[in-house]
């Protein structure tokens, strides 16, 4: 079994899901997975983010008189740095135990290339680079992303080159194909 959270963000990346909840799911079912506790924010009546420490949802509606539709998640892995237990809530740290303040992406990248799930490098948008690397896994349609060098006031000063700043899903292979387009 791979330890701690390592098997958590494996399985993250190879279904595009937290917990079995994808980026679609509603508000409700969520807050079924991953529980009650959250901080919420609106953005008018027609966004709206739950920040559940390491993991964030968001949704979006036409208007107020609209259910709520999923539009993505986001893992804030740099987060985990600041070392705050409290970050990672009860119900993932009950499934999947300690979560160490920092992932290396070289360790998942093989642990995941052994399961035959494949990570991409597709271009960074222009505004990241160089200080920001994004691998793309196809299937899933999950996003990583990656420290590629230390900039000041550009990355996080507590992570190194080669960490994991962040995953998100989904990524469509539209925005693949549109990165890679501006690339040439």
């Amino acid at each position: 079994m791979t330890p701690y959270s390592l098997a958590f963000y494996m399985d993250v990346v190879t279904t595009g899901t937290v917990l079995g909840v994808g980026p679609a799911a509603s508000p409700d079912c969520v807050t079924r997975a991953l529980g009650s506790d959250f901080g919420e924010n609106t953005f008018g009546n027609r966004s709206m983010c739950r920040d559940y420490g390491l993991a964030e949802f968001f949704w979006d509606r036409d208007s107020a008189h609209h259910p709520w539709s999923g539009h993505h998640f986001t893992l804030q892995v740099h987060r985990l740095a600041y070392r705050d237990r409290t970050l990672v809530n009860e119900t993932l740290r009950a499934r999947y135990g300690r979560f160490t303040p920092r992932l290396r992406f070289g360790k998942l990248q093989r642990l995941l290339e052994r399961r035959g799930v494949p990570l991409l490098e597709i271009p960074e948008i222009p505004a990241n680079t160089p200080y920001f690397r994004t691998f793309w896994q196809p299937d899933s349609h999950v996003a990583v992303s990656v420290i590629g060098t230390y900039g000041e006031y550009s990355t996080p000063g507590n992570l190194r080159v080669g960490d994991v700043y962040q995953i998100q899903a989904p990524m469509a292979a539209e925005e693949v194909e549109w990165r890679r387009r501006r690339v040439g």
